[in-house]
């Protein structure tokens, strides 16, 4: 069957444009960023979320209750942001929360979580680290943490013969992390750091970051072998542009949250076409990648289940293409209405307790339990009723979760820009000894 008739027949792809709000629905709360600095990757992130329940209330919801999501505005901003997180847990009463995408807030709200016992899935690369098991609340996170990004980072530079290296990266949580930990596993392996350099996003010009970042001021010391840049797209394509009229020095590596359309869109087009690259994580599946080298490091893989899905996401959308990061707000709804399927199939009942449905996920996603498709789930909730334990091959990853909730997949892509567009290169096995 080819893929378009096979997702034609499993999923769900006609409902309205914008679907009115259906009575009784299990509500899934969303704080996403429609406006602000972040503001173009908001819509993508709430289609995904959208198609989501589309496809699971369509697969027969949850006791014949339909899925619906209650979405409000970040505005890129902690301040009101977290006025708009606390207004869906008290005034519009949802249970259960998926982002935000800003980092500041996710941790903002730690508190009103355990204290409400709230499920919260952290779908975002920026997403706080989950390193601790709470007894109230549940807190899962579907990205790779910044810990497994810079031990991406640092052992692919390692590989690719760069023995110095060092950092641009923006003042915040998310990115002040992923240099810190790109630093350290460099240094770990044998790589000697150069003095690196932050920055507040916001400025006017990032000159004097740029000069310090790759020695301009000093013209006899040759700038390191690879200086990342880890920063959102907004600051990043000002520091690429002006990076560009002082001649293009040194050699970028870009951190994973500039594989997005917005920053590309940002940048001078064939600026970064000779010698830069990014790393981000896969969205191949572990079971589409087989070695290439004794090592097991270097991976050889398809992407049949992204095209998939963004095959179906387009579907939808009007001929939209999905960030990479709306594969797991996705995968982020699907796995609740999983849970609480199985949840009310085992118990009688409909989990309210976020800890207690967080149990119920991570009991789905044992590696022991026969799979549920993302493309197929009219099959796997039948089976979720029927009390059948099964674990979630999703948009994003197959999932495997740690016992703080902490998805385990460490299956990196590395990328180029050629003109106007992305170029993924070949996958590769970026597992760390230490997994947070």
């Amino acid at each position: 069957m080819g893929l378009a008739s096979l997702l034609s027949a499993s999923c769900s792809s006609t409902a309205p444009d914008e679907p009115d709000e259906p009575e009784n629905a299990i509500k899934i709360g969303a704080l996403l960023p429609f406006s602000g600095s972040e503001s173009a990757i908001g819509r993508n992130l709430e289609q995904a979320m959208l198609l989501a329940v589309e496809d699971v209330t369509a697969a027969g919801g949850l006791g014949g209750r339909p899925f619906d999501i209650v979405s409000r505005d970040s505005h890129s901003s902690q301040e009101r942001g977290l006025d708009q997180l606390l207004s869906l847990i008290y005034t519009d009463d949802v249970r259960y929360l998926v982002g935000p995408e800003e980092n500041e807030l996710a941790r903002d709200i730690a508190f009103e979580v355990k204290k409400e016992d709230l499920l919260h899935m952290l779908p975002g690369y920026a997403a706080p680290s989950i390193a601790r098991r709470d007894d109230v609340g549940g807190r899962m996170r579907l990205a790779p943490s910044p810990f497994a990004i810079g031990c991406a980072l640092a052992k692919y530079i390692v590989s690719d013969g760069v023995r110095t290296a060092n950092s641009l990266s923006a003042r915040d949580d998310y990115n002040t992390g992923v240099s810190t930990e790109f630093t350290t596993h460099f240094a770990a392996l044998q790589g000697r750091i150069l003095p690196s350099v932050t920055f507040r996003p916001g400025a006017q010009t990032y000159k004097d970051k740029i000069e310090a970042a790759f020695n301009l001021d000093d013209l006899e010391r040759a700038p390191a072998g690879r200086t990342l840049l880890a920063a959102y797209p907004a600051a990043a394509s000002t520091i690429v542009t002006e990076w560009t009229v002082r001649g293009r020095p040194g050699r970028w590596l870009l951190g994973p949250a500039l594989h997005t359309e917005v920053f590309l869109a940002n940048i001078p087009q064939g600026t970064l076409d000779d010698d830069s690259y990014g790393i981000s994580p896969s969205l191949s599946l572990r079971s589409e990648c087989s070695p290439k080298d004794d090592t097991g490091e270097k991976l050889d893989c398809t992407n049949w289940n992204a095209t998939a899905f963004a095959y179906h996401f387009s579907r939808r959308w009007n001929g939209e293409v999905p960030f990479p990061a709306a594969h797991f707000y996705y995968d982020g709804v699907v796995l609740i209405a999983m849970g609480l399927v199985y949840g009310y199939a085992t118990t009688g009942q409909i989990i309210t307790s976020g800890h207690e449905l967080r149990q119920k996920i991570l009991e789905l996603n044992d590696p022991k339990n026969d799979v549920a498709l993302w493309w197929d789930l009219n099959t796997a909730m039948a089976k979720l009723r029927a009390g059948t334990p099964l674990r979630y091959v999703g948009a994003a990853a197959e999932y495997e979760f740690d016992a703080y909730g902490a998805s385990q997949n460490h299956i990196m892509q590395r990328w180029v820009i050629e003109g106007d567009q992305f170029r993924d290169l070949d996958p590769f096995d970026a597992k760390c000894v230490v997994q947070q």
